[in-house]
């Protein structure tokens, strides 16, 4: 059996390092835009390919920290597919559930890179048309399962949900933003299911319908409704994390360098959920997390997400069980409140 499952989409990730002209945009939240100029052929600085989407970025860090993991995502019958089953192969993840269809391509990412941000132009090919009719529910069955869907397929979400609680699985979610604006109720109605919920300040907000300016409002109401962990994350800025009886307020670790903020909140999520599943925390026994053990799986969550911003890709910084041993990553700041 499966130490862990992740599920959600597989892409193709292309990325261009790019100078484009910047111009005010108001629309845009950044406040700004590349302008390119219609009918002309324009110069990238650099080129670098490589394999992302949520459920290939979660269970690449699952299986770097030594966990039997298997990854359920669809892709095509082409070059990029295999490029993903070669990678996957490569990391030790299971390809036993990685289906392929020959009626949509694999998914495709284009990320313009800039000092370090990014504009990204996506193709949800093959990912999008995860169904029903995909699950083989026999070979399903995992100690815990980490759940990011994204597009269409965000339809099977209830049903996974209601099968994982049937047959006492945990389930960690990270769901998408078009999950959330699309079917906010139905995550919110899954969360007495769920063990580790993680959402970034602004999903937080969409979720509960509430401003995370009133953040204690914010945990309060998902406390309530869940039984397990919530993490809401904020870049820079670090994580809020509830245990339903302290809050813990963490910082980041200082980057060597920010090179490409692409898979930093799977990086994250993974990696908090990577180290439950080491230590043997579940859906029934998560009640007894002690204040050391949520510390443990924010430092590697930080951890995780920090190697990964200072490489080119969601997937090359992600972090080994003996990378994480570097004491480097032991100083992490972190201060508890009780609720």
């Amino acid at each position: 059996m499966n130490d862990i499952i992740a599920i959600g989409s597989a892409t193709r990730d292309a990325f261009f390092k790019v100078n484009f002209k910047l111009t005010h945009f108001l629309k845009a939240a950044s406040g700004w835009a590349y302008l390119l100029p219609l009918g002309e052929k324009l110069e990238v600085e650099d080129v670098f390919f490589t394999i992302g989407g949520n459920a290939i970025n979660a269970s690449v860090t699952f299986s770097r920290q030594g966990l039997r993991t298997a990854c359920l995502a669809k892709i095509g019958e082409d070059v990029s597919g295999e490029e993903i089953r070669r990678r996957l192969k490569k990391e030790g993840v299971s390809l036993n559930l990685l289906i392929q269809t020959s009626k949509k391509p694999t998914a495709y990412s284009v990320l313009l890179l800039s000092s370090g941000e990014r504009t990204i132009l996506n193709y949800r090919g093959a990912s999008d048309t995860l169904d029903f009719s995909d699950l083989d529910f026999k070979k399903l069955k995992s100690r815990w399962w980490y759940v990011s869907l994204t597009g269409r397929s965000i339809k099977i979400f209830q049903r996974l949900i209601k099968f994982a609680s049937k047959n006492n699985i945990s389930v960690a979610v990270n769901p998408s933003g078009y999950h959330l604006s699309h079917r906010p109720q139905e995550i919110l109605a899954s969360l007495k299911d769920i063990t580790f919920l993680v959402l970034n300040e602004e999903e937080a907000a969409r979720l509960t319908g509430i401003s995370f300016k009133k953040e204690k409002e914010v945990f309060k109401k998902l406390d309530k409704l869940m039984p397990g962990i919530l993490a809401v994350t904020n870049g820079k800025k670090g994580a809020t994390i509830s245990d339903g009886r302290f809050v813990y307020k963490v910082d980041t670790f200082q980057e060597k360098k920010l090179v490409d903020r692409t898979g930093a909140g799977d990086a994250f999520g993974s990696g908090f959920t990577a180290f439950l599943v080491q230590k043997g925390f579940n859906r029934f026994n998560i009640s007894q997390l002690k204040p050391e053990d949520v510390i443990g799986a924010a430092q590697l969550a930080s951890a995780n997400a920090t190697a990964v911003v200072e490489k080119m890709g969601a997937t090359e910084g992600i972090l080994t069980k003996e990378e994480f041993q570097n004491p480097r990553w032991k100083n992490l700041k972190i201060r508890i409140k009780r609720i």
